[in-house]
């Protein structure tokens, strides 16, 4: 397993390395008539345990717990894995995600080749929708040093700062709720009076640390690895990063209590949930947090009584948008959640990194405080926007890193401190931040789509502009223009979801209306098209990937006479299109359509 480099500075110890591993997602098909197979982070010198199954609504294995049991028996033998101990390996499930699916355990841990046996004949099985490994995913550093509170550049500079300081004239983010899904959250004078209460998803004491799995106390516990190689192949010992406290500083520090440092949206309030821990976490209890923070429903978990309008997610690992995640996020996102994420730390394209690459969320990538592309960012077309995460020790100390509240304990925490971090993990928290001002000061709840619209289009350009090939979003997050795009500087675009295949009839408007849809594409969808027909007068369809088509902007066009338009896009991009109807002259009872071949 290849690790992305990450590092740690504080004021009390050098430049170390730290834990940061990378989990694989590759599919194949396992037959016409089988369920999806997604082979996560399966790896020659791993072994596996714990197996996502989705079984199809209606199925008798999905509402009878025998029929289940003997699915799984049935698997597992037709897998041919060899015994343990004498003993025939057997599976059993230990609980429905908020998903519908059912995380399954083996009595032992198999390698590759037996866990991927085991994956390709659970699809077999006709009542399988998909399977898949429970992927771990890893909090996302980079290098950092000392530090000097006084110096958060990333909120204020001129060149690689976000405009903090003026939107804050406007709004600071009351009333606002912000789920932080990280390592969980430790006591901090600068950080308690805005932390609502949370819970800890981890389900598995090896990484949770604390003995008692899942329950209502979201502490950090600690996320230091004692032994090299404990966590996958050749990593290392470190110390504990005391991450989620950090990425929830950087989002709701208290601010004007004359001590430490600022929040970027500090009247917001944080509800942390704990997902990573020692080893990282699971994508099975990561895909039920992103459930249970928007407000959603998860088996044995009680409801979050503060649903959050923004959800941040500082984490990741390689390969594809599971089936599982993108599910969850899909919950989360018809509820009303924005969902941020890391681009991730591996200087490449984020199309192989999850869950940057899933549909519907906003991907952040980083920024140095000379406002270009930190040279460990994640790029391309799939990043939205960018935001300071700090270029490391070639920016010096302290503009090579973000800084916020911590721990100074290197094992389980002890005191409170402050500390430089840096990578896209400290980025993406800045976009929730502003997002959490933008949400504050609007007469009605913004839907992700018009979260997302505004923000690409108040970004400020880069003052430093990425490579070509590097590209990372539309600009570096501003948050005061943003803030003012809400408040009446600007409209926010409205975009009406469409549904995959399902026409939207009776649009009608004057020459020059527009009427504007959304289509969400997730990843390995094929064969999209947009189409308009039937009605009266004459209206255009323009087309554009992540933001709001118009006239003037637009990646395509099909402007025929008449209504009868097609747009086609053989290998789409995950993510949101935007199509927008432009009357040509008025036009009356005109249909519109998007369609793709789901993966």
């Amino acid at each position: 397993m290849n690790p992305y480099s990450s590092f740690r500075l504080s004021h009390r110890r050098p430049l170390v390395a730290a834990l940061a591993a990378i989990v694989a997602f590759g599919c194949f098909a396992a037959s016409a008539s089988a369920g999806d197979v997604s082979a996560a982070g399966l790896r020659d010198g791993e072994t596996y345990d714990r197996f996502i199954v989705k079984y199809r609504d209606g199925s008798t294995a999905r509402a009878n717990g025998t029929a289940l049991q003997r699915s799984l028996l049935g698997a597992v033998s037709r897998a041919a894995l060899g015994p343990s101990n004498g003993k025939a390996v057997s599976a059993a499930k230990l609980r429905r995600l908020g998903i519908g699916a059912e995380l399954v355990k083996t009595s032992r841990k198999l390698d590759r080749v037996e866990a991927e046996s085991l994956l390709r004949q659970l699809a077999t099985d006709p009542d399988v929708e998909f399977v898949e490994v429970d992927a771990r995913r890893y909090a996302r550093l980079v290098p950092n040093d000392s530090f000097y509170n006084q110096y958060q550049w990333h909120f204020k500079d001129p060149v690689g700062g976000i405009n903090l300081p003026a939107a804050w004239d406007d709004a600071t983010g009351a009333g606002v709720v912000v789920a932080v899904l990280d390592t969980g959250i430790t006591p901090h004078s600068d950080l308690d009076a805005n932390i609502l209460p949370g819970y800890d998803f981890i389900s598995d004491t090896f990484v949770s640390r604390d003995g008692d799995l899942r329950d209502a106390n979201p502490l950090d516990e600690g996320d230091w690895n004692p032994v090299a190689g404990e966590c996958y192949a050749g990593s290392p010992v470190q110390d504990s990063s005391w991450h989620g406290t950090h990425v929830t500083g950087t989002v709701a520090q208290v601010t004007n209590n004359a001590k430490g440092m600022a929040g970027g949206a500090f009247n917001a309030k944080v509800v942390p949930a704990r997902v990573l821990g020692r080893c990282g976490g699971y994508t099975s209890d990561i895909s039920d947090a992103v459930i249970w923070a928007s407000g959603g429903t998860v088996a044995g978990v009680p409801a979050n009584a503060n649903p959050a309008e923004v959800i941040n997610l500082s984490l990741g690992g390689t390969g594809a948008c599971s089936a599982v995640e993108q599910n969850a996020f899909n919950i989360a996102i018809a509820n009303g959640s924005t969902v941020v994420v890391a681009a991730g730390n591996d200087a490449s394209n984020v199309t192989g990194f999850s869950p940057g690459n899933c549909a519907g969320v906003i991907t952040v990538g980083a920024t140095r405080i000379t406002g270009g592309i930190a040279s460990y960012s994640n790029y391309g077309a799939r990043v939205d926007i960018s935001a300071p995460g700090g270029g490391g020790s070639v920016d010096g100390n302290p503009g090579g890193y973000v800084w916020s509240a911590g721990n100074a304990g290197t094992t389980v925490p002890t005191t409170e401190t402050y500390f430089g971090l840096g990578g896209t993990s400290m980025s993406a928290p800045h976009v929730a931040a502003v997002v959490a001002l933008m949400q504050s000061v609007a007469a009605t709840p913004l839907t992700p789509a018009q979260v997302l619209a505004t923000l690409k289009a108040t970004v400020r350009p880069f003052p430093v502009a990425p490579p070509a090939n590097r590209p990372i979003g539309a600009g570096i997050v501003n948050a005061a223009a943003a803030v003012q795009a809400v408040i009446g500087g600007g409209e926010p675009p409205t975009a009406t979801p469409l549904t995959n295949n399902v026409a939207v009839g009776g649009n009608t408007g004057a020459k020059d209306a527009v009427v504007q849809y959304a289509l969400v594409v997730p990843a390995g969808a094929t064969n999209l098209s947009f189409i308009s027909y039937g009605g009266s007068g004459n209206a255009d369809v323009y087309v554009k990937f992540g933001s709001a088509a118009t006239a003037t902007n637009y990646d395509l066009r099909s402007a025929r006479p008449g209504n009868n338009e097609v747009i086609n896009i053989a290998s789409p991009q995950a993510g949101t299109y935007y199509v927008s109807l432009v009357g040509k002259t008025k036009f009356a009872g005109v249909s519109v359509r998007g369609s793709f071949t789901a993966p």
